[in-house]
């Protein structure tokens, strides 16, 4: 049972039309929405707010005649590849990783592209899906698809949103632009390193524009023996003079605690925006932290108040979690559970008595929290 008044599911994926998904047409397999969740989102000028829908789509039967299967953007279409099945292994059902390639090659069981949905100023009620303003690959460095967008309307009123890109290429960072939210503008690759979880803030620092990221690796160095932080993935900070080529900051941002292992790894969720919280004025930053448990571990929402004019330097936060995953949500959608214990925050929005929280739940659909201003605390 959710302590918000207002925390349901607003978006699943029985509300996807495929019939008019950008991969429509260019097969002859039958595909289904794997999930339709972790929204970026903002606000449009006529007050609505917008939320960028990742859709998983996937292959009904992804293994058959002894090989697996996935989708991959192709020279403007999408093709079917197929790989053994001896040398898969397909025990998480987002991903199945290969094997014989002396490190780490995996492949995706679904192919991610994104839906604007536009919702009512609350975020609880579907305006429109806006299928014809859809982002979908568009180079090989997206072959595998986009993922989890983040949305950041600056003061100037121009909106900036980063994506993940996947392909065997290279696992980057690409960055959009657009001047109303729902017509949007490719800028380029901006991270070229495996990075999830890139957030730029709402609003310039100093005349510079800053942005949290969360490097990716198979090796971290320890932390001496009684430090207080706990080596591995953890939020970084970047700065640019344009939102473009950006430079690493020398000071780290959020590092997981060594006292805890609800937060062993973490990674950015929500854009910082400019808050006060408890008569401290600073960024406010959403972020998840992932206790370790069977294959992907339990994804919880915690928050973070940054200084204004130096975000490195943490100033307020909480231990316990602002949100966690909810069963109850998601009991309707049973038959399409796949994961569980997942709630993955990244969206937020100030609504002047509460904030608007946009998060992917299960990795299944879009949840909607309102959350009072006393609940940061």
């Amino acid at each position: 049972m959710s302590k918000f008044p207002f925390d349901r599911l607003v978006f699943t994926p029985f509300m996807v039309d495929l019939e008019r998904s950008p991969l429509a047409g260019h097969f002859g397999a039958e595909t289904f929405v794997l999930g339709a969740f972790n929204p970026g989102m903002t606000v449009l000028p006529n007050g609505n707010l917008l939320l960028m829908v990742r859709v998983a789509e996937a292959l009904r039967h992804p293994i058959r005649d002894g090989k697996v299967h996935a989708i991959r953007w192709h020279d403007g279409g999408y093709v079917i590849d197929a790989w053994p099945l001896e040398l898969a292994d397909t025990s998480d059902p987002r991903k199945f990783l290969l094997h014989g390639g002396g490190w780490k090659v995996m492949a995706l069981t679904s192919l991610s592209w994104l839906l604007p949905v536009e919702m009512s100023a609350d975020g609880l009620d579907v305006v429109a899906a806006h299928y014809d303003k859809a982002i979908a690959p568009q180079g090989t460095y997206q072959a595998y698809g986009i993922e989890d967008a983040r949305i950041s309307k600056m003061g100037d009123g121009a909106y900036l949103m980063t994506t993940c890109s996947v392909s065997p290429e290279r696992h980057s960072t690409t960055l959009y632009s657009s001047h109303n939210g729902l017509d949007w503008t490719f800028e380029g690759i901006v991270l070229d390193h495996q990075n999830k979880d890139m957030l730029i803030f709402e609003g310039l620092i100093r005349g510079e524009y800053w942005a949290q990221t969360r490097p990716l690796g198979d090796l971290y160095f320890a932390y001496p023996p009684g430090s207080e932080w706990r080596a591995g993935p953890s939020i970084n900070l970047a700065t640019s003079p344009d939102a473009l080529h950006w430079r690493p900051h020398i000071n780290p941002g959020i590092r997981p605690h060594s006292g805890t292992a609800a937060t062993a790894r973490i990674g950015g969720g929500a854009p910082p925006v400019m808050t006060e919280i408890g008569g401290q004025r600073g960024w406010l930053t959403l972020w998840h932290g992932v206790e370790p448990k069977e294959i992907v571990g339990i994804y919880r929402t915690y928050w973070s108040l940054l200084d204004p004019h130096d975000p490195s330097q943490v100033i307020a936060g909480s231990h316990a979690p602002l949100l966690e995953p909810d069963a109850e949500l998601t009991r309707p959608l049973e038959d399409l559970l796949y994961l569980r214990d997942v709630v993955f925050t990244t969206g937020i929005v100030d609504a002047g008595e509460r904030f608007i929280v946009a998060s992917g739940e299960a990795d299944l659909a879009c949840r909607i929290t309102h959350v009072p201003k006393e609940a940061f605390r």
